[in-house]
């Protein structure tokens, strides 16, 4: 279901970044990861209000979004950004495993999930082909 009042608009760079997790120290050393990768982290943002926020006012191309997030889980803000008529494209994140997440992420219009521990430009760069 679409949300009325989010307002998305098109993003013109393809790899602009939007870092969403609720622990400062992670989004500050995955700031610092990304861009020495030769990403470009255009924001961060500490809980899912913010996130949808961040993502209208920055419009970024992708959205690393953590699942355990203090305000919702990640996989309820994937599904509103998803709504957006030009989404991001969402990144799931965790400190925990894919499987504890069981069918959650499959279900999801997330393009996949990457362990905080093997966070990389890399691995980001592979989800996006």
């Amino acid at each position: 279901m679409r949300q009325p009042n989010l307002r998305c608009i098109m993003r013109p760079v393809d790899r602009t970044i939007l870092i969403v997790d609720d622990h400062a120290a992670f989004r500050r050393s995955a700031r610092a990861l990304l861009q020495a990768e030769g990403l470009d982290v255009v924001g961060e943002a500490a809980d899912g209000a913010q996130a949808i926020a961040e993502v209208e006012r920055l419009a970024p191309a992708i959205v690393l979004l953590d699942i355990q997030l203090p305000d919702s889980d990640g996989f309820a803000i994937a599904a509103k950004l998803g709504a957006c008529a030009d989404p991001p494209r969402v990144i799931l994140i965790s400190s925990r495993d894919a499987t504890e997440y069981g069918d959650r992420i499959a279900a999801t219009d997330a393009l996949g999930f990457i362990a905080k521990s093997r966070l990389s430009g890399a691995a980001i760069m592979a989800l996006l082909d």
